[in-house]
């Protein structure tokens, strides 16, 4: 009996011992399979796709170093036009012509104590210019009479007119053997054009040394003595028509705009609105100029360039200045500045102030009057024939 189990138990156990050994033999199969055949079937592992990154990362920061830009290519392209010149430039002004014309007599006028008046004109850049002319009386020398060309000052052009104000200066030199000619500058009572100013416009002086060229093929004139007496704005008509052109023998100067164009910002900018308003066309052009230039105090090689001062070095002849103290409308400071330059070079000057004396030198008229028609008598009149100075 105990025999029959034991050989049942045994041949039971075989099969079970068989078929754990068919489980472990699978088992171990299984286990020893390759990996790769499960990764190839599976989305790519997140290890390969950073190492992937990883790589274009690097190429990207290899190609974004930055490459110096020619500058070369560049700079030609912005580099901006040369501006112009500027017509107040006197460097610019000096190559230049003034041929003038024939002078036409518009109107005879009555008659002056030992001179004749007419109302002429003349050409002045395609421009009808009138004039006030007067002309000695009597034997004319051999040579034609001595000229003063008379600026005035500033009064509103479409007040303007050609025989009023000035009658006892333009009196003084006429009747003292003078060709006198006061330019009705362009805008100004019939003259043709539009009216600008003194000192942001080369117009009036270019009207000015027309009349020059004008009066010099004049009949009755000697074309080689000529001077010029200038008031107000005409002083700094005066002061660059003698720094452009040669043919002036001497400058006689009242109360005159003449000082540098920084005094002019410093000192009228204080001025009160009523005498020179924020909104005037000369504050507007220097404020303008000031914007695409600089200040005076920044850029003094460009303000140089434009103002006389600068050229005095360069005037035609002597220079005579007269200026009241009590001036309310030009400083005296232009006019003392004026002479210390002209000093400084060398060049022949001569001063007179009037204490309490206003702008028009009223006070003291018969006197300036008698200074001034002396001076031209020496130096234009009485003067000896001159080489030209430039």
């Amino acid at each position: 009996m105990k025999g029959i189990c034991a050989d049942m138990n045994t041949t039971q156990r075989t099969p079970t011992i068989l078929l754990f050994v068919a489980l472990a033999l699978l088992a171990s199969a299984c286990n020893n399979a390759p990996p790769a055949t499960i990764v190839a079937q599976a989305s790519p592992a997140p290890t390969s796709t950073l190492t992937s990154t990883s790589t274009l990362t690097s190429t990207l920061t290899s190609t974004s170093t930055p490459t110096p830009t020619p500058t070369s290519t560049v700079t030609p392209t912005a580099t901006p036009s040369p501006l112009p010149p500027n017509p107040l430039s006197v460097e610019f002004m000096r190559r230049q012509s003034y041929p003038g014309s024939d002078i036409v007599i518009e109107e005879t006028l009555p008659a002056g104590a030992n001179y004749n008046r007419y109302i002429a004109s003349y050409k002045s850049e395609g421009l009808k210019i009138y004039a006030l002319l007067t002309v000695p009386k009597g034997e004319k020398p051999a040579t034609g009479w001595p000229v003063v060309i008379f600026n005035h000052g500033y009064i509103p052009p479409a007040e303007y007119r050609t025989t009023e104000r000035y009658v006892a200066y333009v009196d003084a030199f006429a009747r003292s053997g003078y060709i006198v000619v006061k330019s009705d500058y362009r805008g100004h009572g019939k003259s043709e054009g539009t009216p600008s100013s003194g000192s942001i416009s080369p117009d009036y002086t270019i009207d000015v040394l027309n009349a020059i060229s004008s009066i010099k093929r004049f009949r009755d004139a000697d074309p080689k003595r000529i001077g010029m007496w200038g008031h107000s704005m005409g002083g700094s008509i005066t002061l660059r028509a003698m720094v452009t052109i040669s043919d002036i023998k001497a400058g006689d100067i009242w109360a005159g705009v003449v000082g540098t164009y920084a005094q002019q910002f410093e000192r009228w900018d204080r001025r009160p609105a009523t005498i020179f308003p924020s909104s005037s066309p000369t504050r507007r052009w220097r404020d303008e100029l000031a914007a695409q230039f600089g200040a005076p105090q920044q850029n003094p090689a460009f303000w140089d360039s434009i103002t006389p001062n600068a050229y005095v070095r360069d005037l035609s002849g002597p220079v005579l200045i007269q200026h009241g103290t009590a001036d309310a409308s030009v400083p005296l400071e232009f006019s003392e500045t004026l002479y210390q330059q002209i000093k400084a070079v060398g060049k022949p000057v001569e001063i007179y102030t009037y204490p309490d004396d206003d702008h028009n030198i009223a006070q003291n008229l018969g006197v300036a009057l008698q200074r001034s028609v002396a001076f031209m008598d020496r130096h234009v009149k009485n003067a000896a024939p001159a080489a030209s100075v430039r």
